[in-house]
C-alpha cells in the first residue's frame, strides 16, 4: 500500500463525505501544490515555510512530543483558500467543513507518518504500515 493509498483511508473513515476511494484520492490530490498529486512532505514543507507560529505549530507534528492545533483559518491561510476549495469541492463539502476537517487530520497524519522529526522516507514497510494504520484508525473510531 502507497502512503496516498493509506491517507485515502484515513480520509474515508475520517470524512463521511470522502464515501469511496476514487473520491477520497482525487481530494487529496487537489491539496498539493505542485499538481502532482498528494504530497504529504510538500505539504509538511508549505506549513514550514510559512514561518511563525504556523511554522512551530507543523514542527510539533513531527516532532516525538505533543502535536499542537491548527485552526481552519492557519489551515486556509497556509494551504490555500484555492486548493481547500478544491479539496472540498471534490468531496461535495463546504470550505469551512473542509477546513475544520483538515485542521484536525492533518497534525495526526503527519505526526503518524513521522519519525525523529523526519517524514518517513521508506513507508513500504509492512510493520510500519500496520502499526501507523491500526494506531490511526482505532482513535476514529
Amino acid at each position: 500500500m502507497t502512503f496516498k493509498g493509506l491517507a485515502t483511508q484515513v480520509l474515508m473513515s475520517r470524512i463521511e463525505h470522502a464515501i469511496n476511494s476514487d473520491k477520497a484520492a482525487s481530494a487529496l490530490d487537489k491539496l498539493s501544490s505542485s499538481g502532482k498529486g498528494f504530497d504529504l512532505a510538500d505539504i509538511v514543507a508549505t506549513f514550514q515555510g510559512s514561518g511563525g507560529d504556523v511554522a512551530r505549530i507543523a514542527k510539533s507534528w513531527l516532532g516525538d512530543g505533543a502535536n499542537e492545533s491548527i485552526s481552519a483559518s492557519q489551515v486556509q491561510d497556509t494551504i490555500g483558500s484555492r486548493r481547500v476549495a478544491a479539496f472540498a469541492q471534490a468531496l461535495g463539502m463546504d470550505l469551512d467543513a473542509a477546513s475544520e476537517k483538515l485542521a484536525r487530520i492533518l497534525p495526526e497524519l503527519v505526526d503518524k507518518s513521522s519519525q525523529g522529526g523526519y517524514l518517513i522516507d521508506s513507508i513500504g514497510k509492512k510493520s510500519f504500515l500496520a502499526g501507523f494504520t491500526s494506531r490511526f484508525l482505532k482513535k476514529s473510531a
